[in-house]
């Protein structure tokens, strides 16, 4: 058991909170300093990582470890299960560790199921069939028997369960949220699920409020400062447990000219120390999708106002100096990739010497040729 939880900190002052927000989170989430060494390293201390899209998801680690981190590095991590792929929190893929995933799992399953519920109902899919389509899932993957979610269906058909894609996908969901399955081995660019107990036997159990508090402070330690808000939405808790979570941590306040409170936890860093100030983010990432309140990182257009939330939360997304100013995409050419950017506004000439920078780092995470051009607007 826990000792009883302390009062969180009350004192509080009020600034202008934009630009300082902006830069800390920048600093929390290692894209502005020097990052981790290892793939599992950033998972951790994010605490888990949205990665609904694979590709970019890898990039989105990458650039949060030291430069020189490359693409292979953390296909590896994936391949030799030092990463998993699973659904939790948020009913999509997030990357965790094998030491968080039970914990993890166990804490925020229950809200996810419940979200699940009316889904479930509207395909006939019911208690009885979850837990005997479970048993034949886990009795399939025994002994390292990875298999793709087309090859577990086969199985579940030839026990007399013929599903098809829709609930068969939501059947693999919930035997991810009792935490039966996650991400096995990729067989060539095709996804294997395996057992947990086989890929992560040494996973952490945690009781409730360690989970809870554990959960909060890699949130803010990582994302902060940030808004109870910003915490519900991410984590999929309530409001009750992420104020809980706060009073626990003993998490630090500040009012800001906004209206908003934003907490934090840990030392804040001042200045940033690394890249410069232009970052090609991916789709996804934890600096675009972990906040509800966006007030500190809006989207401006060139009349400097502010650009449709689904502008860039679909897309992967042009930062400058915390500031989300564009986005861009890449294509493959008969010889190299190649990468495009929308800016929501002319840059200026050292932003376009600084842009260059990060294509040339993300060349090197591709570990092939990227060639860039610039297209303005919306």
């Amino acid at each position: 058991m826990m000792a009883p939880a302390p009062q969180a900190n009350k004192a509080s002052r009020t600034i202008c909170m934009q630009p300082v927000i902006a830069g800390q989170r920048f600093l929390n989430q290692y894209i502005s300093r020097a990052g981790h060494r290892h793939p599992a390293d950033v998972v951790a201390w994010m605490g888990a990582v949205q990665a609904q899209e694979y590709a970019p998801a890898k990039w989105g680690l990458g650039l949060r470890m030291r430069d020189g981190a490359v693409d292979a590095v953390i296909e590896k991590a994936f391949e030799e299960g030092r990463i998993l792929r699973t659904h939790v929190m948020r009913p999509t893929w997030h990357f965790v560790t094998p030491a968080d995933i039970r914990w993890l799992l166990e804490l925020t399953a229950p809200r996810v199921h419940k979200r699940m519920f009316p889904y479930h109902r509207h395909l006939g899919l019911d208690a009885l069939l979850f837990r005997r389509g479970t048993r034949v899932i886990e009795r399939t993957l025994r002994d390292g028997n990875w298999m793709t979610r087309p090859e577990l269906g086969d199985a579940l058909h030839r026990d007399g369960l013929a599903l098809d894609s829709s609930r068969l996908a939501h059947l693999m969901l919930y035997a991810e949220l009792e935490g039966v399955i996650c991400s096995g081995p990729r067989r060539e660019k095709q996804f294997t699920y395996a057992l947990v107990a086989e890929r992560a036997p040494g996973a952490l159990r945690l009781s409730r409020d360690e989970a809870l508090a554990e959960l909060t402070k890699r949130y803010f330690r990582s994302h902060g400062p940030a808004t109870v808000r910003d915490f519900v939405w991410w984590s999929g808790l309530t409001t009750a447990d992420a104020r809980r979570g706060l009073q626990i941590i003993s998490a630090r306040r500040e009012e800001a000219a906004d209206g908003l409170a934003y907490w934090s936890v840990g030392q804040v860093r001042a200045t940033a120390a690394r890249d410069g100030l232009v970052h090609l983010l991916p789709i996804y990432d934890e600096y675009i999708v972990a906040y509800r309140d966006r007030h500190a990182v809006p989207h401006r257009t060139a009349r400097n106002a502010v650009a449709p939330r689904e502008f860039v939360t679909f897309q992967h997304a042009l930062v400058i100096d915390g500031q989300v100013a564009g986005t861009w995409r890449t294509a493959q050419t008969a010889r190299a990739m190649s990468v495009k950017v929308y800016p929501l506004r002319r840059l200026t000439r050292d932003e376009k010497r600084e842009l260059a920078d990060a294509v040339r780092r993300y060349s090197r995470f591709q570990d092939r040729t990227v060639e860039i051009s610039i297209g303005y607007g919306l």
